[in-house]
């Protein structure tokens, strides 16, 4: 990309991270998450898109009470969202047995280490010291948010680690409490239908996730500044399959948004169904390290070349038969056609992930100028 268009690009994304970091957290159902589907919409129609804009209903969690209280002190904390609720009281009991102490990173939900920890028996309540990064309330999604399981959970922050874990080896008592409301609420997609010549042929999705637990700047900014530069390139030109753009909320709760677009267009996910260009979490974080997913050497080869030609060549490409994180890990269970772009971020899940140090704004204009021209090629 000559250095002048870039410059234009770098500024664009700064424009877009900026705006978005002042929007408040972008939880689902949020007052956050109204305001971003609200700013995103408002871009995209600038851009000359007709937006479309569905809605899918939820039973939003709103916390009341969250705390682990240890001889009278209350340190704060937030509720596992998949985790039933307790009553304003809470559960007392010896921390380290009958309420359960550990230690997990954001990532540990993609294991199944999460899942299986929550499963077994023999404590009442569970404490999950957050091990991120960084220090902080590094959050684990609810991948059950519609069906809570297990004993109920709390996260607290890694800064309390050393006191928590000093008392659970005396097994002296504890109470926690995670109370909390379930109140219907509403989320929405985001998208955006470019026409192609030919409406026969399979479509191409174009998607990223556009809520978090906070604001998330680096996490979902990077995604959003690819999905509107490839709007962007791609809006009057001439097109041979229908390009479908959404940005979906519900990333967080388990993947929400991808299960209400899949549901109003059935077999899409599936093999013959339509192609997906996903643009995950953390592209361009600071320190990030970018990987280039897919389950065909077509998509493979694609995205390498574009990367490489705009300077931001992908540190890992794992093989096919890798299963991804986020929302192309439900595509490839599926069976469906899918190129990801995703990285790392060592704010990732903790709030300090903030415009502007989280992110590398050049970085991120690179991989964006990628991703339009994956798409431009695919969609011809």
């Amino acid at each position: 990309m000559p250095k002048g268009k870039l410059m234009e690009a770098e500024a664009r994304a700064a424009a877009w991270l900026r705006a978005w970091d002042v929007q408040d957290v972008h939880r689902t159902g949020s007052e956050g998450d109204a305001a971003g589907a609200e700013w995103l919409a408002g871009e995209a129609k600038a851009l000359g898109a007709e937006v479309a804009i569905e809605e899918f209903a939820l039973d939003r969690l709103d916390p009341i009470a969250a705390y682990l209280e240890l001889g009278g002190e209350r340190i704060a904390g937030v509720p596992v969202f998949d985790a039933p609720a307790t009553g304003i009281d809470g559960i007392e009991g010896r921390l380290g047995s009958e309420i359960a102490v550990v230690e997990l990173s954001p990532r540990a939900v993609y294991s199944g280490e999460f899942e299986m920890l929550r499963r077994a028996e023999g404590y009442r309540a569970l404490v999950v010291v957050c091990a991120g990064e960084a220090p902080g309330l590094g959050l684990i999604n609810a991948e059950r948010f519609t069906a809570p399981y297990g004993q109920p959970a709390l996260h607290v922050s890694s800064e309390v680690r050393e006191r928590v874990l000093a008392v659970a080896r005396d097994g002296t008592t504890a109470r926690l409490v995670a109370h909390s409301r379930r109140s219907r609420a509403q989320a929405v997609n985001i998208g955006a239908v470019l026409k192609g010549r030919d409406s026969a042929k399979s479509p191409l999705v174009v998607m990223t996730p556009r809520s978090s637990w906070w604001q998330s700047t680096a996490e979902r900014g990077g995604g959003l500044v690819c999905w509107l530069e490839t709007l962007r390139a791609l809006i009057g030109m001439p097109l041979e399959r229908d390009v479908v753009f959404t940005a979906n909320s519900g990333h967080e709760l388990g993947h929400l948004g991808l299960d209400d677009f899949v549901a109003r267009r059935p077999g899409w996910d599936k093999p013959g169904g339509a192609d997906w260009v996903h643009f995950g979490a953390n592209l361009g974080a600071a320190g990030s390290r970018l990987s280039l997913v897919s389950n065909t050497d077509e998509l493979r080869t694609l995205g390498l070349a574009e990367l490489t030609r705009a300077g931001q060549p992908p540190d890992d490409m794992p093989p096919k038969t890798h299963v991804p994180s986020g929302e192309t890990r439900d595509i490839h269970r599926a069976g469906g056609r899918y190129l990801t772009l995703v990285g790392t971020n060592p704010l990732f899940h903790l709030p300090q992930d903030r415009w502007p140090h989280a992110v590398d704004v050049p970085a991120i204009a690179r991989i964006a100028a990628a991703a339009a021209q994956m798409v431009l090629a695919l969609s011809r």
